[in-house]
C-alpha cells in the first residue's frame, strides 16, 4: 500500500514517515500543499495524511481542489485545531478521517488502517482468502493458522492484493502501489515476488491471467 504524508513540519514528518515505512507502507511526501495537490491529483496513493495548516495552500484547499477533480482517495486529516467546528468542516470537505494534534502514533496507524479497509468495503481487521489470513495491524500471515515468513516487499505484494479479492491487478500496478516515488522500480521484480508468495504458502491462491496481471481466488476444493 501507498500513502502521500503532506505536512510541513519536519521532525514529525519524518516520525510519521518512519513510522508508516516500519509498518510496511511505501511512503511518498510533501512539504507543502501545492507539491501535495499535485502527487495527490497525478499518482495512485491508497491513502492521504493530510495536515491541515501548510504553506503554499492550506490543507482544507487541498482537499476541496482534489474532491472536485474526483479525486476519491482515502484522506486523514491532521490538525491542532480544538474546535468542533474546524472538524466538521474538515469532514465536510471531503476528509474521511481527522486526527488532533498531538496524536500517538500506534492511533495514526489504526487509522489508516480502518480508512484503506473501508474504501475496499472490508470491515475486519484481519484480511482472509482461503487458509491465508494477513494481519495488517501484527504484519503476521498465516497459512491454516501457521505463521508464514515473508520479505517485506513479498508482504506488500500480498496486502494489495488481500484488498482487492477477485481483481485482475496488472504489474504495472502493483509496481505503483508498492514502491514510493522515488525508489528504482521494475516490474519485472513482481514475477519474482509472486513466485516467493505462492511458494511460501504453499497453495494455490494467487492466479495468473495471461497478458493481464494477477488475480486473489480462494483455492478449489
Amino acid at each position: 500500500m501507498r500513502i502521500l504524508l503532506v505536512e510541513d513540519e519536519p521532525t514529525l514528518a519524518a516520525q510519521i514517515h518512519a513510522s508508516l515505512v516500519d509498518a510496511g507502507y511505501a511512503v511518498d511526501t510533501a512539504a507543502n500543499g501545492v507539491d501535495g495537490w499535485h502527487l495527490g491529483a497525478e499518482e495512485p496513493y491508497d491513502a492521504v495524511v493530510l495536515d491541515l495548516g501548510l504553506p503554499g495552500l492550506d490543507g482544507l484547499s487541498v482537499l476541496r481542489r482534489w474532491r472536485a477533480a474526483q479525486v476519491n482517495l482515502p484522506v486523514l486529516i491532521l490538525t491542532a485545531r480544538d474546535s468542533w467546528t474546524d472538524k466538521v468542516e474538515g469532514i465536510d470537505a471531503g476528509a474521511d478521517d481527522y486526527l488532533a494534534k498531538p496524536f500517538r502514533m500506534e492511533e495514526l496507524l489504526a487509522r489508516i488502517r480502518a480508512l484503506i479497509r473501508r474504501a475496499h468495503g472490508m470491515a475486519a481487521p484481519e484480511l482472509a482468502c482461503g487458509p491465508v489470513r494477513l494481519n495488517a495491524r501484527t504484519g503476521v500471515v498465516t497459512v491454516d493458522g501457521a505463521a508464514v515468513v515473508l520479505t517485506a516487499h513479498e508482504f506488500k505484494v500480498l496486502d494489495y492484493l488481500m484488498h482487492h479479492p477477485g481483481a485482475i491487478i496488472s504489474k504495472a500496478v502493483l509496481t505503483e502501489h508498492i514502491y514510493a516515488q522515488d525508489f528504482d522500480r521494475d516490474s519485472n521484480t513482481i514475477e519474482v515476488f509472486v513466485g516467493r508468495l505462492r511458494r511460501k504458502l504453499g497453495v494455490d491462491v494467487i492466479e495468473t491471467v495471461r497478458g493481464q496481471g494477477y488475480r486473489l481466488r480462494p483455492p478449489t476444493a
